[in-house]
């Protein structure tokens, strides 16, 4: 755990495990037949730990908090057991699919708890409104960051969630499925859209009729293109330099004349997936006629975006804490610019003395990665439009309250299918 934590998965080598465990390479592979098998064992001793502590806590409580007491377990078990809860809840996300499946079986686990508790729950009874999976899911999110960044000490956090939590609150009999699951492909956006992004033709043979800098910008957009799709296919582990460069027709000395390395190309297809997609929704943002159908407008306009680019949106979304913590941390950092387009709620909500605080904003942000996270996992195809309702309830219900943000959404929809 330790030496994943200081290195990430991906430098965490068999060399370096043995070293710091103090055992030779021979004691290593009498109990593991690889570095997978080692991580998953001490993954699973971390999960039952975990989820005995958040069902003790859900049985002491009364049933309608049973997602408040799962969040403040969560928050104290990070607190207590910081390596462990950052090797579930973070350096699972760089291991590749099977650390992906165990840290969402984690999270699936948990948010039974959450709902097993609610099927003795009378219908008037206040509870979020979010899905658990959703509420667990981001709670791992927040308190990761916390765990890797160290701005704020993961018990700190306990008293954010809850609040953030309670934002969501209805009577456990006035959910509604358009806010908390995805719907029908209603959510194309009406509003006139970019293309979708495609690398440049490949240059034909002899001398090129270009400058030198248009030479390199094109192999450059093949190369990042070419990244994601090879990341999306094969994975970001798996996938290799040589595989790269041949779905982008470059050979290997164009790519290393380019980039550093597999995890250089990989960070300029984040940086060109956010500078696109930023572009987009803020287009579309300003369209509304007030701020929540502001926000319904970028999140229609977003939602169409990544579904027109698949490959860029699956390697970005999935594979989001692929090469390396810096890699990571500049991701969540543009994830962050998306909360720009909420800014505009404290404002809205000016005669309110229970504006959301700014930690709800990157709860927001986290919950709607959660979401996008959850459904590329386990679709096949990215039908993103689908969860436009689910993530612009997310968004607004802070600041608009559980049912404000429906009767929009209701709204919104109807108006679409007209």
């Amino acid at each position: 755990m330790k030496v994943s934590c200081e290195r990430g998965y991906e430098g965490a080598t068999i060399a370096g495990l043995i070293d710091r465990a103090g055992v030779s390479r021979r004691t290593f592979y009498e109990h593991f037949p690889n570095k997978q098998a080692c991580f998953l064992d001490a993954l699973q001793a971390i999960e039952r730990e975990l989820t005995a502590r958040v069902d003790e806590r859900i049985d002491l409580g009364p049933a309608p908090s049973a997602a408040s007491a799962a969040l403040a377990a969560l928050a104290s078990y990070a607190a207590e057991r910081p390596l462990e809860a950052r090797f579930l809840m973070n350096e699972t996300m760089a291991a590749g699919p099977w650390g992906q499946d165990a840290r969402d079986r984690s999270v699936d686990e948990i948010a039974l708890l959450v709902k097993d508790a609610y099927r003795c729950v009378a219908g008037a009874s206040v509870v979020p409104a979010l899905p658990s999976g959703i509420l667990v899911g981001a709670s791992y999110r927040l308190l990761a960051l916390s765990l890797v960044g160290g701005e704020h000490a993961p018990g700190a956090l306990e008293g954010e969630l809850l609040a953030w939590a309670s934002t969501y609150e209805l009577p456990i009999g006035r959910r509604r499925s358009h806010t908390t699951s995805p719907s029908v492909a209603h959510a194309r956006s009406t509003l006139r859209g970019r293309a979708p992004l495609r690398a440049p033709p490949r240059l034909g043979p002899g001398r090129p009729r270009r400058s030198a800098p248009e030479v390199s910008e094109n192999q450059r957009l093949r190369i990042v293109v070419a990244t994601a799709e090879t990341i999306k296919r094969r994975g970001y582990a798996t996938a290799t330099v040589a595989e790269i460069a041949r779905a982008a027709g470059v050979d290997g000395r164009v790519f290393y004349k380019l980039f550093d390395d597999k995890r250089d190309a990989f960070a300029a297809v984040r940086e060109f997936v956010f500078q696109n997609t930023m572009a987009a929704t803020a287009g579309a943002f300003f369209a509304g006629a007030d701020w929540p159908r502001r926000v319904w407008n970028a999140g229609a306009t977003f939602t169409h975006h990544l579904e027109q680019n698949p490959d860029l949106a699956y390697a970005c979304i999935v594979e989001s804490h692929a090469g390396g913590h810096e890699v990571a941390r500049r991701l969540q950092d543009l994830v962050s610019g998306f909360t720009i387009f909420l800014q505009e709620g404290y404002e809205y909500r000016r005669q309110s003395p229970d504006a959301p605080s700014r930690f709800a904003l990157d709860a927001i942000a986290q919950a709607n990665l959660e979401i996008l996270y959850r459904h590329a996992r386990r679709e096949v195809d990215l039908s993103v439009t689908r969860l436009l309702g689910q993530l612009t309830y997310v968004s607004l219900t802070p600041f608009v309250g559980a049912l404000g943000a429906e009767e929009l959404i209701a709204e919104m929809i109807g108006e679409a299918s007209s």
